[in-house]
């Protein structure tokens, strides 16, 4: 970090290009039904590959590809008219091109992350060169918050719709500018952009010398790396994301068959303690695998324990491990990332299990595990997301019940009927205990005081478009 700290500024008179430094390899406009999609691809994507709507910088819909749509009463039809776009080569983009690619991200050979929600779909019909319509097969009132991401954006080979093109640079960033005509036509242009994927640590040394202007995609796995540069309070944000923090089962035979052992894993960990020794703004432990609230479920299903203090959880922990362990000692190969925060989230881990005689050791992520860390950010507040998540098709530890609630609940005629079905899918796996919740994902940004339209959001997503707020 010290010798970092030695990169020369080039943003220091606050003018210029903006420089975002995203955490992560270097950005490339991917194919999300093929790969995945990291922070910088995502930010690339966001700038030249647009779905038909995407995030404002408060994580709001607002027009992509689409200039406006209209949703039946139904809530079953999406009727969306396209703006006039156009290809790198000039060819114009048409609604059937853009049918195309949302039927290839639900088909069944995708390995598009959002595959698994957009089985909501019944159809996808291009009714004119410039108009399109999506019916689902019951309402789903988040569902535009699935076309914003960036695995929804448009490709045509390995071009993208725009409105930023992209030029590499020789210090191996991407310059990203407006067209005359739309850089015309926007209210308060953007400054150019300079975008480059970096690990952590460089990504903070840039920052720190004011060679960067935002750096974004940190996660509580180098946390203790944008802190030890010290940052003023206002230039670290948090974004107050919802979705996944904590471990999920791997294997379903041999001990971890037993769900009252795998709930006794779970009920041992001093989530308190975890959450205060990141003292992350606003950051909470979490027991149940979905959130409070997530889709008008108020009351989410919680294991059973939740209810006990720490050393009465404890208590039963430790007396279900040594029926289950039967005079051995039962250990855990816990896969884990490299990164300082990650280190620090499985000490607390491993002295939490050791307290009622379970020995853990931290494996590398693609190594043979019994748990293995799960951090992502929830594309939408949909409750089928968290759910799906531990269907038979998607997780070795998992009920047919709960398939059969989940399958009812896409075709559910209604939202009450729906929720109910979601609700009966969550208690049956709470009961099962296939996934140990922690808390909400972390996700951070160090963001210059130029940078007047950044917001911290629910879904961290911030279009590098919109990071300077219109002055007046």
């Amino acid at each position: 970090m010290a010798a970092l700290l030695l990169l020369a500024g080039c943003g220091e008179d606050g003018g210029g290009p903006i420089a975002v430094s995203a955490i992560g390899p270097s950005p490339r406009l991917v194919n999300p039904n093929r790969e995945p999609v990291d922070t910088p691809s995502a930010l690339l994507m966001d700038a030249a590959a647009q779905g038909l709507v995407r995030f404002d910088a408060g994580g709001e819909i607002e027009p992509g590809l689409a200039q406006r749509w209209v949703v039946s009463d139904d809530g079953l039809r999406y009727t969306f008219r396209l703006r006039r776009a156009e290809w790198p080569d000039g060819r114009r983009v048409t609604a059937e091109q853009v049918a195309a690619r949302l039927k290839a991200a639900a088909s069944p050979r995708s390995a598009n992350r959002l595959k698994p929600i957009l089985g909501a779909i019944d159809e996808i019909v291009a009714m004119t060169d410039d108009v399109l319509e999506i019916s689902l097969r019951s309402p789903r009132p988040n569902f535009l918050q699935l076309l914003a991401q960036p695995e929804m954006a448009l490709l045509l080979g390995a071009k993208g719709t725009g409105p930023y093109r992209v030029e590499p640079r020789p210090d191996g960033s991407l310059s990203l500018s407006l067209p005359p005509r739309d850089a015309e036509e926007a209210d308060s242009p953007s400054p150019p952009l300079l975008l480059r994927g970096e690990a952590p640590a460089v990504s903070v040394a840039r920052f720190r010398t004011r060679g960067a202007d935002l750096v974004t995609g940190g996660s509580l796995g180098d946390l203790p790396v944008a802190r030890a540069a010290r940052p003023a309070r206002a230039t670290l944000r948090f974004d107050p994301a919802q979705g996944l923090l904590g471990l999920a089962f791997v294997r379903p035979d041999g001990s971890f068959a037993n769900a009252e052992l795998r709930q006794a894993i779970a009920m041992t960990v001093d989530r308190a303690g975890l959450v205060a020794a990141f003292a992350v703004p606003g950051w909470a432990p979490r027991e149940s695998l979905l959130p409070p609230g997530v889709e008008g479920l108020g009351a989410v299903s919680a294991p059973a324990w939740i209810r006990l203090p720490l050393e009465a959880r404890r208590a039963t922990a430790a007396a279900i491990v040594r029926r289950a362990a039967e005079g051995r000692r039962l250990t855990l190969r816990v896969a884990v990332p490299e990164g300082p925060g990650w280190r620090l989230l499985f000490a607390r881990l491993r002295r939490d299990w050791a307290a009622v005689g379970i020995a853990a050791f931290r494996v590398e992520p693609q190594a043979e595990a019994d748990l293995r860390l799960v951090d992502e950010v929830a594309p939408a507040a949909l409750a089928s997301w968290y759910l799906r998540r531990f269907t038979c098709e998607a997780s070795r530890i998992c009920d047919p019940v709960a398939d059969e609630r989940l399958a009812e609940a896409r075709l559910a005629p209604d939202a009450a009927t729906r929720r109910a079905r979601l609700a009966e899918a969550d208690r049956i796996l709470a009961g099962l205990g296939p996934f140990i919740t922690l808390a909400a994902p972390v996700r951070w940004s160090l963001v210059a005081p130029r940078l007047t339209g950044f917001r911290p959001n629910p879904f961290a997503r911030h279009p590098v478009g919109e990071l300077v707020r219109p002055s007046g």
